[in-house]
């Protein structure tokens, strides 16, 4: 188990105050906000946002200054970003978010603390600024996600508290988003196993959502897990933050499983989101002539998913997950060999999926920020990485020459 050490200090230090204004400001999901964030850091990124704010207009000398090296269509989505948080940025009080985080038994995490699970990361530009949490986190244990309809059966809710209880007596986490059916079955299953569960709101910690759930929550972090949010107390659950909750439930999880699921549902949201993330994905048949589970079929069907039965199936999809799994390789072994030696290093630090800016790939490959920038160039030039909003990534043989 690991957690936040001590507790919050009283002024908050300079990142750690940006981040939490940064979970205030925008809106979760923001690809603009996170590619300024990781090209500058929070509290530069801030510091130029407010500049912006109060010139009524950006300083892309200083952007550059500060580390943000950003495309032109990068720049022109961030002006307009601009705009956009300039609405809300004299309303966001990160001291005031923080003392009411401590009244409510939560806290605040950032990356680098000890309880900030390393996971998010593979959500890029998209990871959340930090997370309020109260409890814990499965920052290194296993965890799987079940999710599925709030309007269930009587069968998914049965599937749902038998795999999360079974789950929680091999060691697994269950994550969820806590709402009526097939979440809260699954994080009840996972209490009555003597687990932990760790339930994933889009409001604010302190307001329990739906309130009917107010006491499983608080069950939740007396057993050991958690309640956690990338938005600061008092927020509001909107409709946004729902749909953008499930890529946190699926980047939380080693699998994501779908228990009981209609023709659209949120539910099969959250597997997409696991399958875009290369985390594996089960879904749970049911009956054919039911339209409850009308959603987990159309996942098998299209091979997003494979077909899970019990907790033993569950845990040997999410173990693919797990220490088993292999480091991604960027390239084939000899894919890269006329390549001359500091181009070979820079083409190592880049990931297939997740884009990494220049100072990220900078670190992975020793190289500096010059020799980067060149380099990535003529690999661009060669068809080998492609510049995308967030960064770049490399491009494997097969898909060279597409437009």
């Amino acid at each position: 188990m690991t957690t936040t050490t001590g507790p919050e200090p009283g002024t908050l230090r300079a990142e750690r105050r940006a981040r939490a204004v940064w979970s205030a400001l925008v809106e979760p999901g923001d690809e603009v906000a996170g590619a300024l964030v990781d090209a500058c850091g929070a509290d530069p990124a801030l510091r130029w946002v407010d500049a912006a704010i109060a010139a009524g207009g950006p300083d892309w000398d200083a952007l550059t200054r500060s580390g943000g090296d950003l495309t032109e269509p990068v720049r022109r989505r961030l002006t307009r970003a601009v705009a956009r948080w300039a609405a809300r940025r004299a309303t966001v009080d990160p001291e005031r978010d923080v003392a009411a985080a401590r009244r409510c038994g939560a806290r605040l995490v950032v990356p680098g603390d000890l309880g900030w699970p390393e996971a998010l990361a593979d959500l890029g530009p998209l990871a959340p600024h930090a997370l309020w949490v109260r409890g814990t986190l499965p920052a290194r244990e296993p965890a799987v996600a079940l999710v599925g309809a709030r309007a269930c059966t009587t069968y998914g809710e049965r599937v749902a508290v038998d795999l999360g209880s079974e789950l929680a007596r091999r060691g697994w986490w269950v994550v969820s988003g806590g709402a009526y059916g097939i979440d809260a079955a699954a994080h009840r299953g996972a209490l009555h196993g003597g687990g932990k569960t760790l339930v994933v709101l889009a409001g604010g910690v302190d307001r329990a959502y739906p309130v009917g759930n107010a006491l499983l929550l608080e069950e939740a972090v007396r057993s050991g897990g958690g309640v956690v949010s990338e938005v600061p107390p008092g927020a509001a659950p909107t409709r946004s933050r729902f749909l953008q909750r499930n890529r946190l439930i699926a980047a939380l999880a080693g699998a994501t499983v779908v228990v009981e699921a209609a023709w659209r549902s949120g539910a099969a949201s959250t597997a997409h989101h696991a399958a875009r993330l290369l985390r594996p994905v089960g879904a749970v048949p049911g009956p054919v002539t039911s339209a409850a589970s009308a959603g987990c079929h159309r996942l098998l069907r299209e091979g997003v998913a494979v077909c899970v039965t019990d907790a033993a199936e569950v845990a040997e999809l999410a173990g693919t997950a797990g220490e088993d799994t292999v480091p991604e390789m960027v390239a084939p072994a000899g894919e890269v060999d006329d390549l001359d030696p500091l181009a070979r290093r820079v083409h190592d630090g880049l990931s297939r999926r997740v884009p990494r800016d220049l100072a990220q790939v900078a670190a992975r490959s020793g190289a500096s920020l010059a020799e980067v920038r060149t380099a990535l160039g003529l690999l661009e030039l060669d068809g080998r990485a492609r510049r995308l909003a967030a960064g770049w990534v490399a491009v494997p043989a097969h898909e060279r020459g597409r437009g």
